[in-house]
């Protein structure tokens, strides 16, 4: 066996509240994720590093255990016993547990929960590939995906939200008389700045780019249902159209679990923005 090495840092730390810990406390507390710190009748600086190696592994593969009978316990909840359940497939499951337990935020383990439970009851809503991206997902970009798709809405008979950035005149005499023929929605003032949707486009859950619809028929009057709002637009032109950013496949799915809220004063402002050139009903 290995001699012990008396060089590494033993990490010795008692109890504390950690919210006016140092910094350095912080990364010391950090050691305990590497077996650096004594337990019970473990202490790091008499183990050989093969020693520290395989405690550090049986710490992470309890904290995997652990995460894995939360999300177990939470979907449980999310399960209905008054539906028929489906058996799940073997490959999507396995990828499922081998992912879900590396999820420690209590609130993204609500999140895997609730795909448990739906898988369970209509297999089929999430893919592999969204539980790849799902698994990196930060609660902080849950967060601001949630203030999105409070802002979003599903426009005429798409049924797929849509963030709208503005909208423009597209040729006629208007365009001729107006100061500004684009008009920007103020997405920032209400809590969603263009960082924010940076983010959301690194995490692959928006598209890169903005999109445009076509030319809006001033004959149709178009639906605009947000997640707890909704009303109708008629263009008072033939030269109108929105641009917008769309969730990606991705996104979309991930959004089936995200709780959006309203937010009144945006959609009051929103509708002031749009009255200029639309009838709201």
């Amino acid at each position: 066996m290995a001699e012990p090495d008396n060089n590494i840092i033993e990490v010795d730390i008692q109890a504390a509240d950690t919210a006016n810990m140092s910094a350095r406390k912080k990364a010391l507390l950090l050691g305990r994720m590497l077996g650096l710190a004594s337990e019970e009748d473990y202490r790091p600086s008499s183990a050989s590093i093969a020693e520290r190696a395989q405690h550090r592994q049986r710490k992470q593969l309890s904290a995997y255990q652990a995460n894995l009978e939360n999300i177990f316990a939470l979907a449980l909840n999310y399960t209905p016993s008054d539906v028929t359940g489906v058996d799940l497939d073997a490959d999507w499951s396995h990828q499922f547990f081998q992912m879900a337990e590396q999820i420690h935020n209590r609130k993204m383990q609500d999140l895997w929960a609730r795909i448990l439970a739906s898988e369970i009851v209509s297999p089929g809503n999430f893919s592999l590939r969204s539980l790849l991206v799902l698994k990196q997902f930060t609660f902080r970009e849950a967060l601001i995906l949630e203030k999105a798709l409070g802002m979003s809405a599903k426009i005429g008979t798409d049924t797929r939200y849509k963030l709208l950035s503005g909208y423009r005149i597209n040729g006629g005499v208007k365009q001729y008389f107006r100061k500004n023929n684009q008009v920007n929605i103020p997405l920032s003032q209400y809590g969603l700045p263009y960082s924010n949707i940076l983010t959301l486009i690194d995490a692959g859950v928006i598209h890169n780019s903005e999109f445009e619809t076509g030319l809006l028929d001033p004959k149709v009057k178009l639906p605009m249902q947000f997640v707890h709002d909704n009303f109708t637009l008629q263009p008072k032109s033939q030269h109108l159209l929105f641009t917008y950013y769309r969730l990606t496949t991705i996104g979309d799915e991930i959004c089936q679990l995200i709780a959006a809220k309203q937010d009144k004063g945006f959609n009051q402002m929103l509708r002031g923005v749009l009255q200029q050139d639309f009838n709201i009903s």
